[in-house]
């Protein structure tokens, strides 16, 4: 009896515990530079809106190639994890904006977050969307409170997007990384078509190449962002990040290198989440 009356307890415990529980709307910010609707997945907190003054940390969550928008929310079960970080205090409530840059149809969709012939995105991102969405989900639009993080393009979308801009970003977790394609890790056919062109973006927008390249006025910018890359052991990216590893640590830029066990696919890239939100919000501020 005794047994019981402890369990049941318990669970009226658990029953009164606050639920933190954010929501996913979607939204659509209008580009003149692409002439398109791009829409996105914004996550809100628990409580949002209701503290008009209450600005937040955010997050921008990067797709890979072949995914859209929808992909983190859908496939990564984000919301889930996201959460579940906030509720145990793991994570700060913050605002996690995943914008679209692709689609299933890699031969005839844009895919990239680089300025190719015809697709300015990276133009199109830091000069429309980043503005517009930002003041609209009321981020408190500071470097000190910007993170990026991203899974293969969305990885290698990442570390470019902090190695070019470092001023707007405190933190980058790249997951599984594509970050160069000069040995055609993604091979774009003989066609010059829009996986062509992205394929190409990425050789011209190496990472690693930046970093053999950079100057120390570069390395010093650089510095100013925490850096972790995290790649299963069997993917076949693996070699770029340890690559990206060792050329930081010959720039005496420092990073951190985590590899796991796993592969390219959704089982790493959901366990990966529940390391990046924690390294992001510890770096709010900073």
């Amino acid at each position: 009896m005794r047994k019981f009356l402890l369990t049941f307890a318990a669970l009226l415990l658990l029953l009164c515990l606050p639920v933190t529980a954010g929501r996913i709307v979607t939204d659509t910010v209008h580009s003149q530079i692409l002439n398109a609707d791009v829409p996105c997945n914004v996550y809100l907190p628990d409580g949002f809106g209701r503290n008009e003054g209450l600005k937040y940390p955010v997050i921008y969550l990067l797709h890979g190639l072949s995914d859209d928008y929808r992909a983190w929310r859908d496939k990564g079960q984000m919301q889930l994890v996201v959460d579940e970080l906030v509720g145990s205090g793991e994570c700060v409530p913050v605002v996690i904006i995943m914008p679209n840059a692709g689609g299933p149809d890699t031969h005839n969709t844009w895919n990239g977050y680089f300025n190719m012939p015809g697709w300015s995105y990276e133009d199109f991102f830091f000069q429309e969307f980043l503005p517009a969405i930002e003041k609209k989900y009321r981020a408190v639009g500071d470097k000190q409170h910007r993170a990026v993080m991203g899974l293969s393009m969305g990885g290698g979308g990442s570390t470019a997007y902090c190695q070019r801009h470092p001023e707007m970003f405190s933190s980058c977790y790249a997951m599984s990384p594509w970050l160069d394609n000069e040995s055609n890790n993604v091979g774009p056919g003989q066609q010059k078509d829009k996986l062509y062109y992205v394929c190409e973006a990425v050789k011209e927008h190496s990472t690693l190449r930046f970093v053999e390249q950079a100057d120390d006025a570069t390395k010093e910018k650089m510095r100013t962002v925490k850096w972790f890359f995290d790649c299963g052991d069997d993917d076949f990216l693996f070699d770029q990040s340890v690559k990206m590893h060792q050329l930081m640590r010959a720039a005496r830029v420092h990073d951190e290198l985590r590899i796991r066990n796993g592969v390219h696919n959704w089982e790493y890239w959901h366990q990966a989440l529940r390391i990046a939100l924690p390294f992001a919000s510890r770096n709010f501020g900073k």
